[in-house]
């Protein structure tokens, strides 16, 4: 996994967009080995498949996904687990830069898919690694997403990447608090009320806002989310926050809850329908989340 890993991180380090696209593909072949399940038949020598750049993900699509409580005795999801601990093998990190690179670039068709095929990839990094989630709790790369919400950028990149911004904030309160410092209620409210913003994004943001206005609860210490892995894993959930962000000290996530009448207080700023938003919810009785 080294290997593969080592030669994407070079490709999306390149400023050459066709070896972004290689790399990319690269890691989403390796995230669906991880998540689908695998076929009985492999033909594949070990030496093949190293110099293969990418997998057949046609025939990926049509393996069934692994069911999350398999994910604990998957080999290949606890090797991609313990290298994301550090900061070297951390893929998320390495797209996180990849995308900052391509917002830099001239824009064009071919570069919204390069960001399209980054934020699906960090969407499906930060599900698989919640720790890994830590990284939007500084201001450099929560800004990100943020520039990405921007109405120059096209509709399916303002999608994708609300999408990934409640990934990063799921289950991480200090994120959330990032978010707000860096005005994001803002950002996300003026791309609700702008003309030009088309209705699917609009849906997409109003489905932001009820996420953000759900309760908020303490994150447990030691606990892996949905995945039933081992103590061990569960237990980088906490330990390696700060190897993650960079973070040497900070108390633990249950001091940065705020409470729901305060996020809707903060809302209420910048939007005039809050009451009825927090009614709705409250009607459909949601669980709370850590968001």
């Amino acid at each position: 996994m080294e290997a593969l890993l080592s030669l994407a991180f070079n490709n999306i380090a390149s400023k050459d967009t066709q070896k972004i696209r290689k790399g990319l593909r690269q890691i989403e072949g390796m995230l669906a080995q991880i998540c689908l399940s695998g076929t009985k038949s492999n033909s594949s020598t070990p030496a093949h498949r190293r110099n293969t750049s990418a997998i057949n993900l046609g025939e990926q699509s049509r393996q069934p996904p692994k069911k999350l409580g398999a994910l604990a005795e998957d080999l290949a999801f606890r090797e991609f687990f313990r290298l994301q601990e550090g900061f070297e093998w951390n893929v998320a990190m390495r797209v996180v830069d990849c995308l900052e690179r391509l917002l830099g670039m001239h824009s064009d068709g071919q570069n919204d898919l390069l960001i399209l095929s980054a934020l699906s990839n960090l969407q499906g990094l930060l599900l698989l690694h919640p720790p890994s989630r830590t990284i939007f709790g500084r201001e450099v790369y929560m800004n990100l997403l943020l520039d990405l919400l921007d109405p120059y950028n096209c509709p399916a990149i303002q999608s994708a990447a609300l999408l990934v911004l409640v990934t990063a904030l799921l289950e991480t309160p200090q994120n959330t608090r990032t978010f707000e410092s860096m005005d994001g209620l803002l950002t996300v409210t003026t791309l609700f009320k702008e003309e030009e913003t088309t209705q699917q994004v609009k849906l997409k943001l109003l489905e932001f806002l009820y996420f953000y206005l759900m309760p908020e609860a303490p994150v447990p210490p030691v606990s892996a989310p949905n995945t039933a892995v081992g103590s061990n894993l569960a237990g980088a959930f906490e330990r390696r926050s700060s190897t993650i962000s960079g973070d040497e000290g900070g108390g633990p996530p249950r001091k940065n809850v705020r409470s729901q009448e305060e996020k809707q207080h903060l809302l209420g700023r910048y939007l005039s329908n809050v009451d009825a938003l927090v009614q709705d919810l409250q009607e459909t009785a949601f669980p709370s989340v850590a968001c």
